[in-house]
C-alpha cells in the first residue's frame, strides 16, 4: 500500500471560547472534513503539557490530522467548493488569524522499534 499524504491543521480558539471551539470541532467540523472525498480519516490532538528543555514549544495547542488517499490538489479544490456551498463551515470560536494548514508527504523509510 502506498503511503498516504497527511493534511495537518494547526489551530486555536479565540480567547475564552475553548469549550465552544472544542464542541464545534468534535461534533461538527471533524465529520465535515472526513466526509470530503479523498479524506480517509481524521483525528484531533491537543498539546500535552510537557516541555523539552532548550527547545521552543509549538505556536498552536490544537492539531487535526487527516489521512488523504487522492491528489491533494483535488482535495483542496473540493474543500473550497464545500466551503463556498456551506457544506464545510467555520465557527466564530476558531481563531482564523493563527490557523496553519499544510499537506505533508512521507519521505524516507518508516522505522519502527523492535
Amino acid at each position: 500500500m502506498a503511503e498516504r499524504d497527511l493534511l495537518l491543521v494547526f489551530s486555536d480558539p479565540k480567547p475564552g471560547l475553548e469549550d465552544v471551539y472544542n464542541d464545534w470541532y468534535d461534533r461538527t467540523h471533524l465529520a465535515e472534513i472526513v466526509a470530503t472525498p479523498g479524506v480517509v480519516s481524521g483525528r484531533r490532538y491537543e498539546l500535552a503539557p510537557v516541555e523539552a528543555p532548550g527547545v521552543a514549544g509549538p505556536a498552536h495547542r490544537h492539531l487535526a490530522v487527516y489521512e488523504l488517499d487522492r491528489d491533494p490538489e483535488e482535495i483542496m479544490a473540493e474543500f473550497v467548493g464545500r466551503t463556498v456551498s456551506g457544506e464545510i463551515g467555520n465557527h466564530e470560536a476558531l481563531d482564523m488569524s493563527t490557523i496553519s494548514v499544510a499537506i505533508w508527504r512521507a519521505r524516507g523509510p518508516r522505522l519502527e522499534s523492535s
